[in-house]
């Protein structure tokens, strides 16, 4: 009779060992798939680049997203085939982030969008660097489109207007964009920005929407206070209608290749450029730089007045003197030129 109650508790205890075996296989299969392994203090982003590099990407998740076992990771990645199938893009980590949620954000290439900003630009190789920080796109590959000259016909511009198109702001995009695709995007909020209203108004001042742009470059370069925008937009505006040269020293710095000049000398003065408007009348053929949202309406919103000449105020505060006759004007230049003098700026 001891014989058979011995094998029921084997089959007993063989029983229970096996549910314990399988309650623990459980367990760690819901902790490989829908347990938390991701304890950022906030929200952080990772990058898959055009390298979709899986062994980079777990580095990331270590030491930036606070992955508790990344082996667990890796165990459901390849269950899953996800290291063959990268997708490129900037995505989301937040906290308490199972592996089976990332994997699946992952593995359907849902990003998160960048915000990108451009501001104080003067270049169009610096503005390509300024968006190559900040995106997956390649500088050199952005700059080779925005020489194109028959790509930036396409786009209305040509390859020193099409500066004009970019317009400084704010803009969500995805991290992995196309140079083409994000240069569609630009082009769309260029249009956006040039509305009926602001067409009438730069129609109503003689300009075309490019023509603002070149005006209010020079305005932003010319003045360091932009409550003085529509003071020295209406100023060159004035002397435009005049036919008279705008004589403006940024046009002559950007002809020189040289922004930091202190003082222009009459050297300066003779250079062979269209750029230069001591040379040339009316506008420069492009922006000396990507002008800004404030600048811009400065110009469309410039001030009525009967003033047509302007130099730097004596006191180097970045502001001007502004004059409607020759002789004040004089009088103004000549107290900014002593002050160059008595501080042995040359």
């Amino acid at each position: 009779m001891s014989k058979p109650v011995h094998l029921k508790q084997v089959a007993i205890v063989a029983t229970l060992g096996l549910c314990a075996l399988i309650g623990y296989a459980g367990v760690q299969a819901y902790t490989i798939v829908w347990g938390v392994n991701f304890i950022p203090e906030k929200t952080v982003y990772i990058y898959v680049d055009d390298r979709k590099d899986f062994d980079n990407l777990c580095r990331q998740l270590q030491d930036s997203a606070g992955c508790i076992h990344i082996g667990n990771f890796k165990r459901l990645a390849d269950a899953l085939g996800y290291p063959s199938s990268m997708r490129t893009g900037r995505y989301a980590v937040l906290p308490g982030t199972s592996n089976n949620d990332l994997l699946k954000t992952l593995r359907r290439g849902q990003q998160s969008a960048v915000r990108i900003t451009f501001n104080n630009i003067r270049f169009l190789p610096d503005l390509t660097v300024r968006l190559d920080e900040q995106l997956m796109l390649n500088a050199d590959d952005l700059m080779q489109q925005l020489a194109d000259s028959l790509y930036c016909d396409s786009l209305g511009f040509n390859t020193e207007t099409v500066k004009a198109m970019f317009i400084p702001n704010t803009y969500e995009v995805y991290w992995n964009i196309s140079p083409d695709a994000l240069l569609g995007r630009m082009k769309r909020e260029y249009d956006a920005f040039w509305t009926e209203q602001r067409r009438a108004k730069a129609t109503a001042a003689g300009l075309t929407p490019v023509e603002v742009s070149v005006l209010a470059s020079i305005v932003e370069e010319e003045t360091a206070a932009p409550d003085e925008y529509p003071v020295v937009a209406g100023l060159y505006l004035n002397r435009l209608r005049r036919h008279i040269l705008l004589q403006a020293d940024p046009t002559v710095k950007y002809a020189a290749g040289d922004f930091m000049l202190k003082r222009i000398l009459f050297t300066h003065l003779k250079i062979d450029s269209p750029y230069n408007t001591y040379l040339y009348p009316g506008l420069p053929p492009a922006p000396l730089r990507i002008p800004t949202i404030k600048g811009l309406d400065g110009v469309l919103d410039h001030a009525k007045h009967n003033y047509i000449y302007m130099v730097a105020k004596e006191d180097f505060s970045g502001r001007h003197n502004f004059a409607v006759t020759l002789s004040e004007h004089n009088r103004n230049a000549n107290r900014y030129r002593a002050e160059l003098n008595r501080r042995h700026i040359r």
